[in-house]
């Protein structure tokens, strides 16, 4: 029997904000409604923002990131064409692995798990296809299974210095409206995002921005594709509207998760990310412990996973937390299943909320023989975050203060 609350610290699905909660629990709308335009075009306008791209177009799909990965492809591909990746973790592997079994030539570099997207291996392959047989590079900006970002940026880069042509696909779904993207300056093609990482949604939503190359390739594109298929969304969305029903409680949601990003500020929000991912990093290097990734340049700000020592199941970090604390902790995945466990900081998230996922970390890696100084990386944290986090707002902290003296006021009067 759990007691209290439940504390979750999975890099996907986060918690979601009880605003937006609030704003999904309404009465079932119609989809087709006269005036649904003014919710719905307002949020890809507003999704542009967070992709920060003037020139791209935003989609929303009744679906999951997996859904957006295909979208990206059959949208723009037809079969045989070749795409280059990387291999760093389980979820560029399963984006590998559907372009495989969509019957797409493709071309992967393998990756030690722990390190990022290969940049002078793939300009090397690009440089090298002097007949541009490749017409797609396929990265995960940032690898959940490891705790890895990757430089898109030069990514780019590669591509504009072999003048390749390709098309640059990003898996952003863990990155986006958490870590800084730029779509536009980095020359994504293809961006892809779900709703339960940084949009603080449930999962359910797979959210899509494609750029003019992209929205042009669609026209010669053969892959098949019917219910994902881009151009439906296109006739439908100028109006407002979708091909199919919409979840209308997953939009007004998203309306209120893009208004709490807004209010708060992207620069602000990528801020706090790494600030809540940096204490977090000061606990483990406490701890006497490592991450998977294996250089500071590829550290997530929304995940970190933490590797255990030789003779500890990372599997059984996780089940004391979630058993015998309520705490909901990352399990390693495939390569590195039982080698580690992940602690998720993005999303709803403060100082407090991850001072508390770190205590709980500490008591279940304690309980398992983890051998470490009990409260160490809680007070790391701690000292870094004390001295980190932003000061209390002057004008806020003096309208409190206002408040509680009328309060006293009155009750010293009644």
């Amino acid at each position: 029997m759990r007691y209290g609350h439940n504390h979750l610290y999975v890099p996907g699905p986060t918690n979601v904000p009880h605003s937006v909660l609030s704003a999904m629990h309404v009465p079932m709308e119609d989809h087709r409604a006269s005036d649904l335009h003014e919710l719905t075009k307002p949020l890809f306008a507003d999704l542009n923002k967070v992709f920060k791209t003037t020139k791209g177009q935003s989609f929303i799909f009744p679906a999951t990131g997996t859904a957006g990965w295909e979208v990206a492809l059959t949208n723009t591909l037809s079969p045989g064409d070749k795409v280059l990746s990387a291999r760093f973790g389980q979820f560029s592997h399963l984006w590998i692995n559907m372009a495989e079994r969509l019957k797409l030539d493709v071309d992967f570099l393998k990756v030690p798990w722990g390190e990022g997207a290969p940049v002078p291996d793939i300009e090397k392959k690009l440089a090298e296809d002097k007949n541009h047989a490749i017409n797609a590079v396929m990265i995960v900006h940032n690898e959940t299974a490891t705790g890895v970002t990757s430089e898109i940026a030069a990514v780019r880069k590669s591509l504009d210095a072999t003048k390749h042509p390709a098309m640059l696909f990003v898996d952003g779904v863990s990155s986006i409206a958490s870590i800084d993207f730029r779509m536009d300056e980095w020359g994504v093609d293809m961006a892809i995002a779900g709703s339960q990482k940084g949009f603080m949604l449930p999962a359910g939503l797979a959210i899509v921005c494609a750029s003019q190359k992209a929205l042009e390739a669609r026209k010669t594109a053969k892959l098949p594709r019917c219910f994902l298929d881009l151009e439906d969304h296109i006739k439908t969305n100028a109006n407002g509207l979708f091909p199919y029903t919409p979840s209308l409680p997953m939009l007004r949601g998203l309306r209120a998760s893009l208004d709490l990003l807004f209010e708060e500020g992207l620069e602000n929000v990528y801020a706090r990310h790494h600030r809540l991912g940096e204490g977090v990093r000061q606990a483990i290097q406490a701890w006497g412990l490592k991450l998977c990734a294996r250089q500071p340049k590829w550290y997530s700000d929304t995940v970190s996973a933490i590797m255990v020592p030789e003779g500890i199941n990372g599997a059984d970090v996780v089940d004391i937390a979630y058993r015998k604390y309520n705490t909901a902790l990352g399990a390693g995945l495939t390569d590195v299943a039982g080698k580690l466990f992940r602690i998720g900081h993005l999303g709803d998230l403060n100082e407090v909320s991850c001072c508390a996922a770190l205590a709980a970390t500490e008591m279940a890696m304690l309980d398992v023989g983890i051998e470490i100084e009990a409260g160490s990386g809680l007070a790391a944290a701690i000292e870094y975050y004390r001295k980190n986090a932003p000061a209390a707002d002057k004008k806020s902290t003096a309208g409190q203060a206002r408040a509680m003296k009328s309060g006293s006021d009155m009750k010293q009067t009644a």
